[in-house]
């Protein structure tokens, strides 16, 4: 039996584009892994601890081999022991301002801790300690779409998210896309297929 974590990164309930592919993505796996555990982590519950100047201070004490302490890194550490108990993950990601919605850089910025997410020597630089795990990303925009023109965005949000999963370890990543092209007004059937793409992807994950 594996554990699954869906972490939605989007505020927008019903409206949003990334949640409902999510929701095909998981019911498909609800019916081909029965035996599995699938829990929620939204983002904006309210539960995602702030990452501030204790907390900071906290890291680089045990960068310089001290004990971190702090009720701001303990929360740290909950919110990574939570995250990490889990085998595969889900992330529901829409683009904004052509990158990650920010409350999902507050998690990356709040779990990326060393002895945690990483490990890191002079002589190999990082090793990503969250081996073995995957990872299945939805990523949604409104406006940029591959091929427009530079006018209409570019895509900071998969490379840097993608770029964060494998540094941190996460080396098994599948993905859909849904970016309707504006242009040519092909959002329905570009809708379609993203649906059954996350079909695809959830049968095999």
């Amino acid at each position: 039996m594996a554990r699954v974590l869906h972490v939605s990164a989007s505020p927008r309930g019903e409206a949003s584009e990334s949640l409902a592919i999510a929701r095909t993505f998981l019911d498909v796996y609800r019916e081909t892994h029965p035996a599995d555990t699938v829990e929620e982590f939204d983002l904006w519950d309210g539960t995602l601890p702030a990452f501030g100047p204790s907390a900071v201070a906290a890291k680089m004490a045990v960068f310089a081999g001290q004990e971190p302490a702090g009720d701001d890194w303990h929360a740290a550490v909950r919110t990574f022991e939570r995250f990490a108990s889990f085998d595969k993950y889900l992330f529901s990601v829409p683009m904004w301002n052509s990158g990650v919605p920010y409350v999902l850089k507050q998690l990356i910025d709040v779990i990326s801790q060393p002895g945690m997410v990483f490990s890191f020597s002079p002589e190999h630089g990082y090793t990503g300690l969250l081996q073995g795990r995957k990872a299945a990303v939805v990523y949604t925009s409104a406006v940029y779409g591959p091929g427009l023109p530079p006018s209409f965005g570019a895509d900071f949000q998969q490379p840097y998210f993608e770029n964060w999963l494998q540094w941190a370890g996460i080396s098994d990543i599948v993905s859909v896309a849904f970016r309707p092209d504006l242009v040519t007004t092909t959002a329905d059937a570009d809708r379609k297929l993203a649906h059954e793409r996350a079909r695809e992807l959830a049968q095999a994950f």
